[in-house]
């Protein structure tokens, strides 16, 4: 039998190495099916965005408190609004008892009223704040013969307002001087029912009447 020409090999190495070019073609489109799975895309979820994953930060409205409002008399001077007038101001002398056993001390205290139709300021720091106790014409006691580092406070009290003094003042039951502030045995005053008479005075504004209170 005669052996295949030159020609007959050159064509089978062709088709060989064309059927190996197709068979590699072949498994390469394989591994790409099984690794990049196109069939499922048309299902697939699409990936969240950054706004379906990151929380919004709260407004200011939403965390804020509401502000509550301020007390009467409201500290500050406050623009447009007028100081008091005499007319409109009630002062009064508070005590916290009408009458006092052995021992026991008097606590004063200032009641404010603006009876005007309209706000007005006053000064009612501690330096505007006179406190006077007298047995008939005899003054005992004024709070400010001893008194020290007295202070200035502007108020807006508001129309129709009645406040009282928070602190109250303690008479000590002694006669008061400018003089006998550091003595430790100054006078006492009188018990056994003794009568005596609290008047007072803030920011220039005098109580009309006085506060009786018996000592015993």
């Amino acid at each position: 039998m005669p052996s295949p020409s030159a020609a007959v090999y050159r064509r089978r190495r062709v088709v060989f190495f064309g059927g190996l070019v197709v068979l590699v073609a072949v498994i390469g489109l394989v591994i790409w099916l099984i690794v990049a799975q196109p069939w499922a895309h048309g299902s697939a979820k699409p990936a969240p965005t950054p706004s379906d994953t990151v929380a919004t930060s709260p407004t200011p409205t939403d965390t804020g408190a509401e502000q509550s409002p301020s007390a009467d008399p409201t500290t500050g001077e406050t623009p447009g609004i007028a100081a008091c007038d005499a007319k409109d101001i009630v002062v009064e002398a508070v005590t916290d008892a009408d009458s006092y056993q052995a021992g026991v001390l008097p606590k004063l205290s200032i009641s404010l009223t603006n009876k005007g139709a309209a706000d007005c300021t006053i000064d009612v720091g501690s330096a505007t704040q006179v406190f006077t106790v007298a047995s008939g014409d005899d003054v005992w006691w004024r709070s400010t013969d001893c008194q020290e580092n007295p202070s200035s406070m502007i108020a807006t009290l508001a129309a129709g307002a009645t406040v009282v003094s928070k602190d109250p003042v303690v008479w000590d039951r002694t006669r008061s001087s400018v003089e006998s502030c550091a003595q430790e045995n100054r006078p006492r005053a009188p018990g056994g029912g003794a009568s005596y008479h609290v008047a007072v005075q803030i920011g220039g504004f005098a109580s009309v009447a006085t506060k009786q209170i018996l000592l015993y």
